[in-house]
């Protein structure tokens, strides 16, 4: 049986892939500083600690394999490593969070310390057991991309070759781009076998839809839900003319996967290119439940212009594209998200 371990695992895309990976067939070890909040977790042994914590780090990365776990004596340590590692834990959110520049630091030190904890505590254990077989997945992110790449709302440029030189438009994304160069370096430095994927705008069910982290679809679909409680009104951040395209989460999974698979290391976009403006975005949001609401343009925290996957390198290397589109994936996002209000309410009666 193979071995994963899925950090981050309490977060949006990590409880996802903990169940597929089980699906797959993985024994599986999830690690975060929360439980998933919106389900179970599917992991077989779930370890709630801080992985900003080198020693926290260690000892996720050591009592590995199906034998494993976590919690017994010392006896257990210095198993067999892990067949793949999934690192998507870090401080993130939409742009209520990643762009007011109130979280900067935060998001510098705890995505990166988790970074080079992971790292060379794996390489330390691969030293020790003399072996280095462990893939380890990083999820890197499109807002590494330059801001000047991305001006022109409806012709920007996210080819992977577009990334120098460098110019985020936000700490995160710099901090993605840091951590994108660590993984190449001790892949280069140690042979260690690395997988990078830079993710466009993923959403769908369980994922954070309120609370200031949310990103656009969510956030939309809230807002749209909750307008009779608002006048008919949807607040907009900006004009609405800013472009984005977003990917469904299954998509996202199921590409992460033949990511793994495959001996292709990138950096890669996962992404779709079905590129829309935030007003389409509400008109897709609007039409499920035939409303025509009043927007009011408001100012607030905005990204780039124009950001839109290019998949060109994905589907040469993985034979890997989208086949949802962003119609379907909103209408699932949006009944899941209304199913989760009506409970609010219910619960509160």
């Amino acid at each position: 049986m193979k071995t994963a371990l899925v950090l981050g695992a309490g977060g949006f895309i990590g409880s996802h892939m903990v169940k597929r990976l089980r699906a797959d067939g993985y024994w599986v070890r999830g690690v975060d500083l929360k439980y998933p909040e919106f389900s179970e977790t599917e992991a077989n042994e779930f370890v709630c600690m801080d992985l900003t914590d080198r020693e926290v780090m260690r000892r996720v990365i050591r009592y590995g394999g199906e034998r494993g776990n976590f919690y017994r004596s010392i006896v257990d340590k210095f198993l067999e490593p892990f067949d793949e590692i999934y690192q998507f834990a870090a401080d993130m959110g939409g742009a209520g969070f990643i762009f007011t520049g109130d979280n900067d630091a935060d998001i510098m030190r705890n995505s990166a310390s988790i970074n080079l904890n992971l790292l060379d505590e794996q390489r330390k254990f691969n030293e020790d057991k003399e072996t280095n077989h462990t893939k380890i997945f990083y999820s890197s992110s499109a807002c590494m991309y330059p801001e000047h790449n991305q001006l022109d709302p409806y012709n920007p440029d996210c080819s992977e070759d577009s990334a120098y030189p460098a110019n985020p438009d936000s700490e995160y994304g710099w901090e993605k781009l840091f951590s994108e160069r660590l993984y190449l370096s001790y892949h280069r430095n140690y042979d260690m076998p690395i997988r990078i994927a830079r993710y466009h705008n993923i959403f769908g069910p369980e994922s954070t839809y309120e609370g200031g982290r949310e990103k656009a679809p969510a956030a939309i679909c809230r807002k749209v839900i909750n307008s009779e409680t608002c006048n008919d009104t949807i607040e907009i951040w900006g004009d609405g003319q800013q472009t984005r395209s977003f990917l469904y989460i299954d998509e996202c999974i199921e590409a992460t996967r033949r990511l793994m698979e495959s001996d292709f290391m990138g950096p890669v976009n996962i992404g779709s290119e079905e590129m829309v403006s935030i007003n389409k975005l509400v008109d897709i949001v609007e039409a499920i439940e035939e409303k025509d609401l009043y927007r009011q343009y408001i100012e607030g925290p905005l990204g780039v212009r124009g950001r839109n996957s290019n998949n060109d390198l994905i589907r040469e290397k993985l034979g890997w594209d989208y086949e949802m589109t962003l119609e379907e994936g909103i209408k699932k996002t949006y009944d899941w998200i209304r199913w989760q209000i009506s409970k609010q309410i219910y619960s509160e009666v």
